[in-house]
C-alpha cells in the first residue's frame, strides 16, 4: 500500500505543471513585445500574450492618452464586478505618478487594471488581442484572467517596461 500511494504521489507530481506549483512573486511586462510573465524565484512559469491601449509606447503621463502606465507598481485587489470580465487593479497612480501630472497641469488618470474581455465579448478574443484596445490597461483572454487570478495573490509586485 505504501509503494503505491507513493508512486501515485511521484506521477501526480511528475504530470503537474510547473504553473500549478509555483508561488508568483513578480509579474513582468514587456509593452514592445505585448507580453506579460509571471515570474516565480526568477524563473518564468507563465507567458501571455496582451493588449494594451492604442498608444502603448510611453509612460502613462495623463488621463485619456491610451497608455499603459510604466515601472514597478501593486497588484493590490481584485474586481469581479466591473466593465470587464474579473480584472485585478494596478496601483497607478502613485505620488510621483500625480506629482508629474500636477506638474503638467492634468489629471494622472487611474484605475488601470490587468483584466479580461469586455463583459459579453469574451467569445471576440482571438480577434480583439490581436490590437491594442484598452484605454490603458493590460488585456488578457477569459480563460487567461482566470489562471491570472488564480495563480497572481494580491499585493504581487508588477514591473512594466516598453
Amino acid at each position: 500500500m505504501k509503494h503505491t500511494l507513493f508512486i501515485l504521489l511521484l506521477l501526480t507530481n511528475l504530470f503537474m505543471s510547473n504553473t500549478a506549483l509555483a508561488k508568483v512573486d513578480l509579474v513582468k511586462v514587456d509593452k514592445s513585445e505585448n507580453k506579460m510573465y509571471l515570474l516565480d524565484n526568477g524563473q518564468i512559469v507563465k507567458e501571455y500574450h496582451v493588449a494594451f491601449g492604442e498608444n502603448p509606447k510611453g509612460h502613462k503621463q495623463q488621463e485619456g492618452d491610451e497608455k499603459t502606465p510604466e515601472g514597478t507598481y501593486t497588484l493590490d485587489y481584485k474586481k469581479d464586478d466591473s466593465s470587464f470580465y474579473r480584472a485585478m487593479h494596478i496601483s497607478y497612480p502613485q505620488a510621483a505618478d500625480k506629482e508629474n501630472a500636477k506638474q503638467l497641469g492634468v489629471s494622472p488618470g487611474g484605475f488601470i487594471m490587468v483584466h479580461g474581455q469586455r463583459n459579453w465579448l469574451g467569445f471576440l478574443s482571438p480577434i480583439t488581442q490581436l490590437f491594442n484596445w484598452t484605454n490603458g490597461c493590460i488585456a488578457l483572454t477569459n480563460s487567461e484572467i482566470d489562471e491570472f487570478l488564480d495563480l497572481v495573490e494580491v499585493g504581487t509586485k508588477i514591473t512594466i517596461e516598453w
